[in-house]
């Protein structure tokens, strides 16, 4: 998931170098995906209202679950 999101974020930036992910387990089986990038780019990642972020999460879950997957995936974009 975490090549996912990656992709879909050097897709929108003006600094694909500077994209950066990171997966976080928790012990209840929760997982998040830490999506790092250039301070430049945050608008782009988040979009207008949040609906590119909220597209990103809704991929990720959309193919956890394509995957049979029982793991709760969240995405937090972060600078």
């Amino acid at each position: 998931m975490e090549n996912l999101v990656q992709y879909l974020a050097e897709q929108l930036v003006d600094h694909p170098e500077d994209v950066k992910t990171n997966r976080v387990e928790a012990g209840n089986g929760d997982v998040t995906i830490e999506l790092r990038v250039h301070a430049e780019d945050m608008g782009k990642v988040i979009g207008k209202q949040g609906r590119i972020a909220k597209s990103i999460r809704t991929l990720v879950k959309a193919a956890a679950a394509k995957e049979n997957k029982q793991i709760h995936y969240s995405v937090d974009i972060l600078e």
